[in-house]
């Protein structure tokens, strides 16, 4: 394989993964919410700005329903450049716009934002950042590919270090060393018929299993298991949230509430497909070329 193109099904697979990421928190931004009040509500942050340079009280800024109109509105045509994003991942390669590739840099820039704001919300709990890195990274990758520059070494190694950072900083909730996130457990109760301690025991083994696919990850006689792993295991956390939340009694109610969660995480599954295919494709090149020296 040529070190500069990508298989069809590797690049589709890339191009539905950053599809998903951009689509999930469309639904999320324009139909729900996201953690920018965390930001704009700050006192210690914004006070001196706001009283300074405004000269408005702290008080009337943050009780005003002129300011949530604006973080509402902002939330909104965040979620409007989302959804831009999604639809130019799909175009991008036919049309190649650079009207379509700053759409795709722009919302990757507000991914890191938004990744960085539910970091905040967690009081700075740093595995809360990285486990988004999949997400916020992806459309940088997905533009890198089409590059001058691009390789396809360096992307794979790249791709390597994302998946590992993404399900160590998961791992550390699983087993605990974070406050384990109560949802976690709820996820595992009501999918499976089990205790709470036994839900908290299944989560350890889960980020035990977590830590041993990023280090196997990069040792090439156990890459290809431990590529599946992660693909199976970040597909079924995905899936989870819509599935243990699911209400037989409001299906639709239950599946546009819950599904956007699961949408943008399909990525941290399908990026772990995309190196499976690509550590096949370059096997079946070496094989190629043994067979032409033999």
């Amino acid at each position: 394989m040529n070190d500069r193109r990508l298989t069809l099904v590797a690049k589709g697979i890339l191009r539905i993964s950053v599809f998903s990421v951009f689509l999930g928190r469309a639904w999320q931004h324009l139909f729900w919410d996201a953690p920018y009040r965390s930001l704009f509500w700050d006192e210690e942050l914004l006070q001196p700005l706001i009283e300074n340079i405004f000269n408005i009280s702290w008080s009337k800024y943050v009780t005003a329903a002129s300011t949530d109109l604006w973080i509402q509105n902002c939330v909104f045509y965040t979620g409007v450049l989302y959804l831009l994003g999604a639809i130019s991942v799909l175009f991008y390669e036919n049309y190649r716009s650079k009207v379509m590739k700053y759409i795709i840099l722009f919302g990757g820039m507000n991914l890191v934002l938004l990744s960085f704001l539910l970091m905040k919300e967690k009081f700075y709990q740093f595995a809360q950042f990285f486990e988004h890195s999949i997400q916020f990274s992806l459309p940088f990758i997905f533009v890198y590919t089409f590059g001058e520059r691009f390789r396809i070494k360096k992307l794979v190694f790249f791709v390597k270090i994302l998946v590992a950072i993404v399900f160590v900083s998961h791992g550390l909730y699983a087993i605990g060393y974070y406050p384990v996130p109560g949802n976690f457990v709820d996820m595992v109760m009501g999918i499976l018929p089990v205790s709470e301690l036994f839900a908290k025991t299944f989560l350890s083994i889960a980020g035990f299993l977590d830590f041993l696919m990023a280090f196997y990850i990069f040792i090439p006689k156990t890459l290809r298991i431990a590529l599946w792993y992660a693909f199976i295991w970040g597909t079924l956390t995905a899936l989870a949230r819509v599935v243990s939340n699911f209400q037989i009694d409001f299906p639709w109610q239950s599946i546009h509430q819950e599904m956007y969660e699961t949408i943008y995480r399909f990525a941290h599954g399908l990026l772990p497909m995309f190196l499976l295919i690509v550590h096949r494709q370059n096997k079946l090149l070496e094989r190629n070329r043994m067979q032409e020296v033999i």
